[in-house]
């Protein structure tokens, strides 16, 4: 059975416990208290898959919510990112309406969002890739107008800080978003490259024109590795955000390609 079929009732909160449990358990429409501890069961041990898998989700939008106010205002554009990853995810009615509450709550003057990466960095237990992938999520949040306030991009530093990402990281994830924004994803109809320009390229793999062809392919191959999408569900990631995964690796795939081309690298 998967974290979502376990969670009737409202269980899941309990089991969860700490902010994240809370929050989720809010959006149910249950009363789950923030110091409530997990109950011991096998399937939401501290680490277990199903626990993680809760825990990203309910983080990925409780805090996009939050990152959509950082500005003072929630945009039109912003919802409708947020909606749109929810179909991407083909997530069940049921599921809808609970990840549309959470937003919600993160939109809340009093969401304890230092509490709430705190726990999701525990609930981790140190998964960098998959703290990264909801870094990426919700940079592509604060992206949904096109631009990026300088009150989001704060709290953005402020999730990385949080989550233990250096700068450098941070910055490596805004071009692979921006790559995203330019069309650099085969998912989004465009050719092989998806328009991407060879500058933008080399950002997206994290590698300068000067390096050599066996760094260009390590940088390619780590990313790939990162971007996984069975080794990032693995590690916890839900299955339904199985999608975005696999239009990341698109994305790095197509950067590869416009550097390989012009290198002439086979």
């Amino acid at each position: 059975m998967s974290w979502w079929g376990k969670i009737i009732g409202g269980s899941f909160g309990f089991m969860l416990g700490g902010p994240l449990g809370a929050i989720f358990g809010a959006a149910l429409g249950h009363n789950v208290d923030r110091g409530v501890e997990q109950l011991g069961d096998a399937g939401f041990s501290p680490g277990g898959q199903e626990r993680v898998q809760g825990a990203f989700f309910t983080a990925t939008f409780s805090v996009m919510g939050y990152i959509a106010k950082a500005d003072g205002k929630v945009s039109k554009d912003e919802i409708d990112i947020a909606n749109a990853l929810m179909r991407q995810m083909n997530l069940s009615p049921e599921m809808m309406t609970t990840a549309r509450r959470l937003f919600r709550e993160g939109k809340d003057p009093g969401f304890p969002l230092d509490d709430v990466l705190k726990q999701f960095r525990q609930e981790c237990h140190r998964r960098q890739t998959l703290m990264r992938m909801f870094l990426e999520m919700q940079i592509h949040a604060a992206f949904a107008d096109g631009t990026l306030h300088p009150a989001e991009k704060k709290a953005l530093q402020h999730i990385c800080d949080m989550l233990g990402f250096s700068q450098q990281e941070f910055e490596h994830l805004l071009n692979l978003v921006q790559a995203h924004n330019d069309g650099a994803g085969g998912s989004r109809g465009a050719d092989s490259t998806g328009g991407l320009t060879l500058s933008m390229a080399y950002k997206v793999l994290d590698v300068t024109t000067s390096a050599t062809d066996v760094e260009v392919k390590k940088a390619y191959r780590r990313l790939m590795n990162q971007h996984h999408p069975d080794k990032l569900v693995a590690k916890g990631l839900p299955d339904e955000m199985m999608q975005v995964a696999k239009e990341k690796t698109q994305e790095i795939k197509a950067a590869y390609d416009v550097v390989k081309k012009d290198r002439g690298m086979r």
